[in-house]
């Protein structure tokens, strides 16, 4: 009866999260299917695990009545010298059983309880525990890096997480020209580069893989600004939280702005900002990196929905 409750738990955590719009906050929209998948299949095995526990203890009553009439029956005759035999063999087999059932069953309960403990938490953690979008403080806790432009995700594992998009390692590396070489196409020739959230992180990945073909072009997104301590004057990095395929691949993406001398914008301030393509050196990477010129920028509400997914 536990793997029924683990079951349904599972599916019902999966159920909510869809209905409240938290799963955004864990998965790339793009594979809902995947979790909806999830919740009619967990759905379904609850529903087949509850009809073989209903059938088992049906049969088990059934043989426990039987069990009663026979010994009922039984009963009715007198052989109390045979039957007191009986009982004595029947109590020496099964005071052996019940010592040879304790040396094994009972470790293996309690592996067993233990796994559905396991297995319980992220239920309860799913249900109870609230989901809370990222902001700056999960930059500041991390940090983020920047690998040089000749390495790739594979020799920086991580690093792809943190200021440029990198989905490299989700291909091999000739298909993964392909893609890229498409995508730089999608953006080079448009006379001004409006990332939307749709194409933000495909956008940010085609600029990032060849920034010389974007230099001086016009580049227009919004996201929330990032002072922190590694910078000074008009800069602030503007970042969004992403997700490739889900959190385990989620991180912060974004570039450098260089914006008009006197702004002052606090961490988590969401801006529109538009520019020039520019080259700077920062030395905390110690390299060279697209800067953007901002020319225009505004202060936004924050969206309702902070996260933007590789499409």
């Amino acid at each position: 009866m536990v793997r029924f409750f683990i079951l349904i738990g599972f599916a019902f955590m999966f159920f909510m999260l869809h209905y409240t719009g938290d799963i955004n906050k864990y998965i790339n929209m793009k594979y809902a299917y995947l979790s909806i998948s999830a919740v009619v299949i967990m759905g379904f095995l609850g529903v087949v695990e509850f009809v073989r526990f209903s059938r088992k203890q049906a049969a088990e009553e059934k043989q426990a009545a039987l069990a009663e009439e026979h010994q009922s029956a039984h009963d009715q005759h007198d052989h109390s010298d045979c039957d007191s035999c009986h009982a004595n063999e029947h109590n020496h087999e099964h005071h052996h059983d019940h010592d040879h059932g304790h040396s094994h069953e009972e470790p293996n309960k309690l592996k067993r309880y233990l796994g559905y403990a396991v297995l319980f938490v992220p239920i309860f953690t799913g249900l109870f525990f609230p989901a809370y979008a990222l902001d700056s403080s999960f930059v500041k806790a991390k940090g983020f890096s920047f690998p040089t432009f000749e390495q790739n995700a594979e020799q920086n594992p991580g690093n792809h997480q943190f200021l440029k998009p990198d989905s490299s390692i989700f291909y091999n590396k000739d298909d993964y020209k392909e893609v890229a070489q498409r995508e730089l196409e999608e953006f080079v020739n448009q006379p001004v580069i409006k990332l939307t959230e749709a194409d933000y992180l495909k956008g940010m990945e085609a600029i990032y893989n060849d920034p010389a073909a974007f230099m001086n072009k016009t580049i227009a997104f919004d996201g929330f600004a990032y002072k922190g301590t590694q910078v000074d004057g008009g800069h602030y990095f503007v970042f969004r939280f992403g997700f490739i395929h889900c959190v385990a691949d989620s991180g912060v993406f974004g570039m450098l702005a260089d914006f008009p001398k006197g702004t002052q914008l606090a961490d988590d301030d969401w801006v529109h900002v538009s520019g020039k393509l520019t080259w700077e050196l920062y030395q905390p990477f110690k390299q060279t990196i697209p800067v953007l010129k901002v020319t225009e920028w505004s202060k936004i509400d924050a969206p309702k929905d902070p996260y933007v997914y590789r499409s």
